[in-house]
This record gives structure tokens, sequence and C-alpha cells, in this order.
């Protein structure tokens, strides 16, 4: 007798927490996931995959009919749907950063910023340090030639 009172123990504690897991389901499919924030990329046609837009593909910054413009981030290779188009239309292939709420995988705008990327034209650029390839440190007074210092940056594609 104790072994089947045992056994509709366990068969109840089954039950609640397989109906306790179903709820929790539910519940978590019910609840859409949205985030605030701001993302930068370049904005694409949605007519382009993510793979097109890493490589730079010339179809990407194309007008195709029916097609809307997404904003690829390269950082983690995601292309976001924005809403409303309207905020985006004339910016095809421009670098940009957007504010506002992520719903989904599409973006609600607030607010649309160009991006810079570098240091304007006479701008002093800020003081650093960083170790070459030889492992000396170097600074931007230790790479002053004689007409200045030009220095680039090489963010390597797959690394």
């Amino acid at each position: 007798m104790r072994s089947v009172g045992t056994n509709a123990a366990a068969t109840r504690l089954f039950l609640r927490l397989l109906l306790f897991s179903i709820a929790s389901l539910a519940l978590a499919q019910e609840t859409k996931t949205t985030a605030t924030g701001s993302w930068s990329g370049v904005l694409v046609s949605s007519a382009c995959n993510a793979d097109e837009a890493f490589n730079e593909s010339p179809e990407c910054t194309k007008i195709v009919p029916g097609a809307k413009l997404a904003l690829y981030d390269d950082t983690n290779r995601v292309m976001y749907g924005l809403e409303p188009q309207e905020e985006v239309t004339s910016r095809l292939g421009d670098t940009i950063t957007v504010k506002g709420t992520l719903d989904g995988s599409t973006i609600k705008l607030g607010s649309i910023q160009l991006m810079s990327i570098g240091l304007a034209v006479g701008q002093k650029a800020p003081a650093f340090s960083a170790r070459d390839q030889l492992g000396r440190t170097q600074t931007l007074d230790t790479l002053k030639g004689a007409n200045g210092t030009v220095l680039l940056f090489f963010r390597s594609a797959d690394w």
C-alpha cells in the first residue's frame, strides 16, 4: 500500500511541476522582448542579407522596389528593421546612430544622427599609449615625424 501512496504523491508532484512549467512558458511567450537604447550601423536595403552587407555588396545600397531600409550592425552582424521608414528614406548607405526602442528585431526610431568616424580635419588626436608589434609602448609623441603623423587603425574583418 505504501508504494501506491508514494507513486500517487510522485505523480501529483510531477503534474504540479508540469503545469507550472506550461504556465511559465505561456507567460514568457506573452511577454515581448523590448529594449531602449542606441544602435549604430549602415543603412542598407532589406533585400540584402547580413552576409552581403558585411561584404559591402553594392547591391545593399541600391533602391529595390518593395524593399525597406534596414540598419546593419557589423559589430554583431545583425540586420534591424526600422520604423517609421519615412525617417530614413533619404539616408541609404549612410552610417548612422539611432536611438529608440527595439521590439523584436525592429527599432522604433526616436532619433537619428549621422555617425562620424575619426577626427575632423585639423582636430588634435587625444593622448594615447599602445604596444606595437614588438611590444614597445608607443605614444603620439614617440610616433611623431618631422612632417606630422598619420595613424591608421585597421580592424580586421576576421579576428
